[in-house]
């Protein structure tokens, strides 16, 4: 039977900061501190012990950050994917790292998430997602290799980009509505490709859209239940054992942390004033310990 967990507001951190839509939170396990991302072109950084949040801001729209083995940026965004240095003020410096030429109009990076040798996959998509453009594709960058495009392509907003604990199972999903699945992958570790895609698991039997993901040191994936308010967790043969409800509407990625892996940080969205008197607490940062451990995400390999 599903276990169903709820958090309260009193969980919500961080009360001056809203993001438009949060995405990419990340432990960094040496500079003890969380980091992510607002699609809006802002980087956030949060030093738990005291409280204390610096902002960046960035020339571009971004779709998802991982870490370079410093501890600072990369940031996928609309024209490429970008070197990112976090100066002393709000200023950030970047460095183009990879282009893009979109096949249509309107298209940026999405989700994205390296691997456990540190290679980095990114999505694209179109950002009108009225539109139901299925243009999305999954690319694989390397600093060595630059940006290459795979074969996995037909998604409209592809996300929930994971790796299972011996990185040999790529995951990802679909957050469109008329979509909403959860794909698994055979990846393999020596070439650093992916392939044969099969169905992990149906949200619309589960309620929401799937967003950011997680996985556990069990191989269990976590995903954000957008619009369902609602944070869950698949076993590795893609059953639904535990679901968090959330104090949020639309919370959008989700990431273990501290110094002890079992910490949980869910970034979300606001699409506006008007959303809040329905969801108050939207685009809000959320930190809980859902009684489960991480694993430390992988940095892009120099």
């Amino acid at each position: 039977m599903m276990q169903i967990t709820t958090i309260g507001p009193d969980a919500l951190i961080c009360p001056e900061t809203r993001n438009n839509v949060g995405e990419s939170p990340v432990w960094d396990q040496h500079a003890r501190c969380w980091s992510w991302i607002d699609q809006a072109g802002k980087a956030f950084r949060l030093d738990p012990a005291s409280g204390k949040v610096r902002r960046w801001s960035l020339p571009e729209k971004i779709g998802s950050m991982v870490l370079r083995p410093d501890g600072h940026m990369v940031c996928s965004c609309v024209s490429g994917i970008f070197d990112v240095e976090l100066g002393d003020d709000e200023a950030a410096g970047i460095t183009r790292l990879a282009s893009i030429e979109h096949p249509l109009p309107g298209m940026r990076f999405n989700d994205g998430r390296c691997d456990r040798q540190g290679r980095l996959w990114v999505s694209t998509m179109v950002m009108d997602i009225a539109l139901g453009e299925p243009a999305g594709r999954w690319f694989r960058y390397t600093r060595e290799q630059g940006l290459q495009a795979s074969e996995f392509a037909g998604f409209v907003i592809p996300n929930g980009s994971a790796f299972s604990p011996d990185g040999k199972t790529f995951y990802c999903s679909d957050t469109h509505r008329d979509k909403r699945k959860l794909w698994a992958f055979n990846y393999d570790t020596d070439s650093g490709w992916i392939g044969n895609k099969r169905l992990f698991a149906d949200l619309r039997e589960a309620g929401g859209r799937p967003d950011g993901a997680a996985v556990d040191v069990d191989g269990c994936y976590w995903i954000c239940g957008l619009d369902d308010g609602s944070l869950m967790r698949f076993t590795p043969q893609g059953k639904l054992d535990r679901k968090f409800m959330l104090p949020m509407q639309k919370p959008t990625m989700c990431a273990f942390g501290g110094d002890d892996g079992q910490t949980m940080l869910v970034t979300s969205l606001c699409r506006g004033e008007h959303e809040l008197e329905s969801d108050p607490h939207a685009g809000r940062v959320l930190m809980f310990r859902p009684g489960a451990q991480g694993i430390a995400e992988p940095r892009l390999a120099d």
